[in-house]
């Protein structure tokens, strides 16, 4: 029992640690946490959205939600394997967004790092 609580709070220390490296870094960083990419760009949040948007079309996710306002903003879609793909923003500050990328129930780190990058290219464009 003893060794189960200690694997779980050592699980838990070094998430929580790559977690605050990828906060400390700033804007433009990234870092698969917890089943979900998590990723800081210095862009406004209608940017960001956009980018977002037209990366799930151009994976050719099918988007069954779309939700955005000044503040967040949130794309739903299903992949070809009929896995929930939810990306969801919140605006840090007025030029700064905040970016969670999950793949199905217990997340999927290739695909999310896939969205993401998809997401970056088209912030570059």
């Amino acid at each position: 029992m003893l060794l189960t609580v200690l694997f779980l709070g050592t699980g838990l220390f070094i998430s929580g640690c790559i977690a605050a490296a990828a906060v400390g870094a700033g804007a433009g960083t990234a870092a698969y946490v917890m089943g979900k990419m998590q990723g800081t760009e210095a862009k406004d949040i209608d940017t960001v959205y956009n980018a977002a948007e037209k990366a799930a079309e151009q994976l050719k996710l099918n988007i069954t939600e779309r939700t955005h306002d000044k503040m967040s903003g949130e794309i739903i879609a299903w992949d070809s394997q009929d896995k929930k793909i939810t990306i969801k923003l919140k605006a840090a500050t007025e030029n700064v967004t905040d970016i969670a990328i999950r793949v199905g129930f217990f997340g999927d780190e290739t695909k999310s790092q896939l969205i993401y990058e998809k997401i970056r290219e088209n912030l570059k464009k």
